[in-house]
């Protein structure tokens, strides 16, 4: 009887990892989002170098951002785009992202660093965040300088980006990067286990009311 029960809660799971997968698979192949004009605001590229580090100021520079009063239309659309484009990089989540030429986010995270780091320049110009911005950018140099990274570049250092065209990871290249699909696997386990867990924990209440 138990084993009868428990059967449709490990289908679930199965269902559940199955289908994440195939939302996976579902996205385009290509980074670029389909028919993706240039009808938005430029953002100027990043180097590789520069990721590593501004992704470490990423919250703070945001949050700057965020509570910035005195903007304009392009500032907004351009912080508008940083955040979408980073939660389309599963908000910076997965390992190696920012830091692996190879990986299938990489040129995602790319688009999200870059924005990112067009909004502090923006905010240089801004009377009331020029002081913070402008220890930020500091910090950043400095921080590049100790680290060595400002000559590092990848082959996607050299890529502009625009506001009208959302970059999307990879997702025909992650089977073939062995941390991504380890932490999509994973992720999609968790879910196939909470699925399991919801459904033990709400039958019972089921049975109850009957």
């Amino acid at each position: 009887m138990r084993r009868e029960r428990t059967r449709p809660f490990l289908l679930m799971t199965f269902a559940v990892i199955a289908c994440s997968f195939a939302v996976a698979g579902s996205c385009l192949a290509h980074g670029r989002s389909a028919g993706g004009s240039h009808a938005g605001l430029d953002i100027p590229e990043i180097s590789h170098g520069e990721m590593a580090v501004i992704s470490d100021y990423r919250n703070g520079i945001i949050d700057l951002a965020s509570r910035a009063t005195d903007t304009n239309e392009p500032f907004r659309r351009v912080l508008n785009y940083a955040e979408i484009q980073y939660s389309y990089c599963l908000w910076g989540r997965m390992p190696g992202s920012v830091t692996d030429e190879e990986s299938p986010f990489n040129e995602c995270a790319h688009a999200y660093l870059a924005a990112t780091k067009a909004v502090l320049m923006s905010m240089r110009e801004m009377p009331r965040e020029a002081s913070a911005a402008g220890e930020i950018i500091s910090a950043i140099d400095a921080d590049m300088v100790g680290r060595g990274l400002a000559p590092i570049t990848c082959r996607f250092s050299g890529e502009a980006f625009n506001t009208a065209d959302i970059v999307k990871p990879h997702w025909s290249k992650v089977p073939l990067h062995p941390v991504s699909m380890a932490s999509l696997t994973g992720l999609a386990s968790a879910f196939g286990l909470m699925a399991f867990a919801f459904g033990r924990f709400l039958r019972p209440r089921a049975q109850s009311s009957e």
